[in-house]
């Protein structure tokens, strides 16, 4: 398993400070509409891929989910993790999503937060989750938008006074490695289009429930300055998939 970027200091440190790190869900623009695609997880045994600080493992045992497994690469985000969302049915492992072995049939639940744009085979990563799915289990996910990844930098375009003029769309169709900008370091994602998200879904043998562009909410677009320029263009893609028995 490879080196984590979140296991760097410096970067860590910075990502600390942003307000989903804060704040956990709350400060999170996207979970007022995430949320409500979750299933009911009472009694639900829940994969959490890529969980961080472990708010959504959390969020899933207050809803009274009967385990919780949460897989991230990343030592220090699973030590922030078992600091502030610990619980005794709340286990942590460090693995990669594509390291990690899921026990066949045995999740109701499997959800995953702003990962898979860092992942470049999303077909394997299907697969495995619908492996270790019970029939009629569920996938819920977020990931970057198609549009966000596509030109690869990330970053608006500005007029000579630093006025925002629009955001760039690039090789949209050209899947792949993309190098862009994040806390004032270089981070590796792979864009993949929205066709390649949906059917990579339906041939694994998924059933789409649903898919959302969230919006940030109304006291986020009013309290947040800049916030109301998330409107110009979508930044995440929300899917929720049910496996077909």
């Amino acid at each position: 398993m490879g080196t984590n970027k979140y296991d760097n200091e410096n970067f860590f440190d910075k990502y600390s400070q942003m307000a989903r790190s804060i704040y956990g869900l709350q400060g999170a623009g996207e979970w007022h509409t995430f949320k409500k695609m979750f299933p009911n997880l009472e009694g639900k045994s829940v994969l959490d891929l890529g969980c961080g600080y472990g708010w959504h493992c959390k969020y899933a045992v207050e809803n009274n989910a009967k385990e919780v497994v949460g897989i991230d690469s990343s030592e220090k985000m699973l030590g922030k993790a078992r600091e502030i969302n610990n619980d005794v049915k709340i286990e942590y492992m460090n693995s990669s999503i594509e390291e990690v072995v899921i026990k066949k049939d045995y999740f109701d639940v499997v959800i995953s937060s702003l990962v898979f744009h860092y992942i470049k085979d999303f077909n394997s990563v299907c697969k495995k989750v619908y492996d270790g799915l019970k029939d009629d289990g569920d996938f819920v996910f977020s990931v970057e938008h198609p549009i966000f990844t596509a030109e690869g930098k990330q970053e608006w375009y500005s007029d000579e006074a630093g006025d925002i003029m629009h955001w760039p769309v690039d090789n949209y169709f050209i899947e792949g490695k993309r190098t862009s900008n994040f806390l004032g370091e270089e981070v590796i994602k792979y864009h993949k289009t929205l066709t390649t998200y949906i059917n990579t879904l339906l041939k694994c043998g998924f059933e789409i429930k649903e898919v959302i562009e969230p919006m940030p909410p109304k006291e986020m677009l009013e309290e947040i300055q800049g916030m109301k320029d998330e409107l110009r263009r979508p930044m995440m893609l929300l899917i929720s998939a049910r496996k077909r028995k």
